[in-house]
């Protein structure tokens, strides 16, 4: 699958990178959907295929079962129970078969060498997206880790990615945002960074594009190219 470049270009070179987790840096969606279908399970709701999840996922865990319960039991108390029993069964089994994709630590590697600012921006719950970067990327350095919190507007809401922008010390126009949904490229744009597609996690390239990603990449290499190459 080749990487694809937006047309209209910049001369001025991105000076840091802020990445998505879930689809991004790491394949979490064997873990996310095998605990939510036990909450499903358990409250007697229908399952879906881990296949499935890769388009329940992307705005949060309350999104999520809004998306997951059948169109009857979407009431807001359903969504919160379920919510709960998530955070309790993935507090438990959130590491058993996630892991980083391939060639994410020959990338960070890289950025780290060139020595650009690192930073990761969810909507993972926040204490599982710090712990996810502890547990499998502990060794690189992010300036800022941040997932979902209470009273602060999910993605694609900028505050938190304008929030990032301000802790590398660095114009929003001059981030580089890396993840795998139209959220992550609505949340790019509406903060200002440069929206950079990942081909292989959850969603399609096809979603990429037509959310305006500026480059669509195949492998996490392909974003080195992308900081050498101008880009609007």
């Amino acid at each position: 699958m080749p990487s694809t470049l937006h047309p209209k270009a910049s001369s001025i070179p991105p000076a840091a990178v802020i990445f998505d987790l879930d689809g991004t840096l790491l394949d979490t969606l064997a873990d996310i959907a095998a605990a939510a279908n036990r909450v499903l399970e358990r409250e007697g709701f229908p399952t879906h295929s881990q296949e499935a999840y890769r388009r329940l996922v992307g705005r949060g865990v309350t999104v999520l079962f809004r998306r997951a319960l059948p169109e009857s039991r979407r009431d807001d108390e359903t969504v919160a129970r379920c919510v709960a029993g998530f955070h309790e069964i993935y507090d438990l089994t959130w590491n058993v078969q996630t892991r980083p994709y391939d060639g994410i630590p020959e990338l960070l590697d890289e950025l780290t060498a060139r020595g650009l600012p690192l930073a990761v921006l969810s909507n993972k719950p926040h204490d599982f997206t710090v712990r996810c970067i502890a547990e499998y990327l502990g060794r690189w350095k992010f300036a800022a880790v941040v997932g979902a919190r209470e009273g602060v507007p999910h993605k694609p809401d900028p505050t938190s990615a304008l929030k990032v922008a301000r802790q590398l010390g660095t114009e929003p126009s001059r981030c580089v945002y890396l993840g795998d949904s139209d959220v992550d490229m609505e949340t790019a744009r509406r903060a200002g960074m440069r929206p950079i597609g990942a081909a292989w996690g959850f969603r399609t390239t096809e979603e990429l594009r037509s959310a305006a990603a500026l480059a669509v990449i195949a492998q996490p290499q392909d974003l080195l190219r992308c900081l050498d190459t101008p880009m609007g």
